[in-house]
């Protein structure tokens, strides 16, 4: 039994010492790689720092100096009595001119006219008299009243057009119960056509509107290089469902320079109530007391058209333009043939006015020629620049 014991105790002493041989020898091979991977691994060297570049002459002179400021020379205060205001400013006013049987006359000179600006007259220049072309917007009414007869305006528009001179501008516009730019200014004879094509028929009229929105629009601010006329098919009944009133689209194609050519239909409605009414008094009493609705109707249609053809006449006349009453729309391209032989045979007049004053006020204009049986026409004045 000893025997075997001694012999357990030595075969595990020997198993331990073999164990310790074994990890003493993995041991030493591991250091061994650890060795042989720091000498194969490149050392890491230390980045050289980069050589500074050399300054430059504009670096060696240093930072700028400041900017330098300019010393405020203390401000004068004047007297507004003691500027004086230089201002070269024309005024160009489109003069026609007929003699006592309304002929139109075209060889005047500068030494034919006489121009008053309230009441003060104005010397004219050697350049008083130009040639300058004209800008005119076509501006038809395509209410009910005009609705029918679209066909002879159009006709009528393309036979204006065709008198035109070649720098002439045309635009068109049309009005209702709206107010459309169906053409914008073009010198094309072919776009007028197409937007002609594109009228169609409305209800009510916006007349006011209409005159207004094309001077202040289409024109804008006086412009000395055409003269500007507006040429309008319509009865003037505005339906009142605008914002402007007669007096305020006046005002503003005074303001733009801006001569109304108005062709009234006015005459042609006229006929056509007065023979409604005549057929309906001439019936029996019983027949007229049945339709005395529709007589006072007839009545007060008629009464409106006078008061409009006043107005238009009104209009015409303080804008230097003229009233035309066809009394059939057949009779629309002889009326825009006459409207553009006027405009062919206008003379437009420049001076600069002696009031100076930048006041933004109204002065009236009147011209007068040296021989008393011509009657020129124009504008009743212009307002003066507003600085």
């Amino acid at each position: 039994m000893r025997v075997q014991a001694s012999k357990t105790r030595y075969l595990s002493f020997a198993g331990l010492l073999c164990m310790a041989l074994v990890l003493s020898t993995f041991y030493f091979d591991v250091q061994i790689v650890e060795a042989q991977r720091k000498r194969t691994t490149p050392q890491r060297s230390a980045q050289p720092k980069p050589t500074p570049k050399p300054r430059t002459a504009l670096e060696k002179m240093g930072a700028p100096p400041p900017v330098p400021t300019l010393k405020q020379k203390p401000v004068q205060e004047l007297n507004p009595d003691d500027v004086v205001k230089v201002d070269t400013t024309e005024v160009m006013f489109p003069v026609t001119v007929r003699d006592a049987n309304g002929n139109l006359v075209n060889n005047l000179t500068r030494n034919d006219f006489r121009v008053y600006e309230d009441n003060t007259m104005q010397p004219l220049s050697d350049l008083a008299l130009r040639q300058v072309p004209v800008d005119v917007v076509l501006m038809v009414d395509a209410s009910s009243s005009v609705a029918n007869n679209i066909d002879d305006f159009r006709r009528a528009a393309q036979g204006f057009a065709a008198k035109l001179s070649a720098d002439d501008r045309i635009s068109l516009i049309k009005f209702d119960d709206r107010i459309e730019l169906l053409q914008d200014w073009t010198k094309s004879r072919f776009q007028l056509q197409r937007a002609l094509n594109r009228i169609e028929p409305g209800m009510y009229t916006r007349f006011n509107d209409a005159l207004l929105l094309a001077s202040k629009e289409q024109f804008g601010a006086p412009s000395l290089k055409s003269r500007r006329a507006v040429i309008v098919l319509s009865d003037g009944l505005d339906n009142g469902q605008g914002t402007s009133t007669l007096e305020a689209a006046l005002q503003a194609m005074i303001r733009a320079q801006v001569t109304a050519y108005i062709v009234s239909n006015t005459e042609i409605s006229r006929a056509t109530k007065r023979a409604e009414l005549d057929t309906l008094l001439g019936g029996t009493e019983a027949s007229v007391r049945f339709n005395q609705v529709n007589i006072d109707r007839l009545r007060l249609g008629i009464q409106a058209l006078d008061q409009s053809e006043q107005n238009l006449a009104q209009l015409a006349r303080a804008t230097g333009g003229r009233l035309y009453k066809p009394l059939s729309f057949d009779a629309l391209e002889s009326t825009y043939a006459e409207v553009a032989d006027e405009l062919r045979h206008q003379y437009a007049l420049y001076f600069t006015p002696l009031n100076k004053a930048r006041d933004g006020s109204f002065r009236r204009v009147r011209v007068e020629t040296t021989n008393p049986v011509y009657q020129p026409q124009t504008r009743v004045g212009y307002f003066a620049p507003k600085s």
